[in-house]
């Protein structure tokens, strides 16, 4: 495989991701966090991150606009809900 279909499928991949993420609203970054050491921001984070390397300027909230779909305040008040005490709990456990 060359490496511009790697790339492509490499994109494709990744926006099949941000699809399912949006489709899992219910599904709290905590959550993702506890389970798989990552969440939407850091999809953000590392987007921005990658974009850099290229020469390119995305900053982070451009970047999360991408990742949720929609600006981050506006996710946040109508999707994210409040972490429970043992979302808390394991969180802070795990740093």
């Amino acid at each position: 495989m060359n490496e511009v279909k790697k790339t492509q499928i490499e994109a494709a991949v990744f926006r099949r991701l941000l699809q399912h993420l949006d489709s899992r609203k219910d599904v709290q970054n905590i959550e993702l966090m506890n389970l798989a050491g990552f969440c939407r921001n850091c999809l953000s984070k590392w987007y921005s991150a990658a974009a850099e390397e290229l020469g390119e300027s995305v900053d982070y909230d451009e970047s999360r606009t991408l990742v949720y779909g929609i600006p981050y305040a506006e996710w946040k008040e109508k999707y994210q809900k409040p972490a429970t005490e043992e979302q808390l709990k394991k969180f802070n456990a795990e740093k």
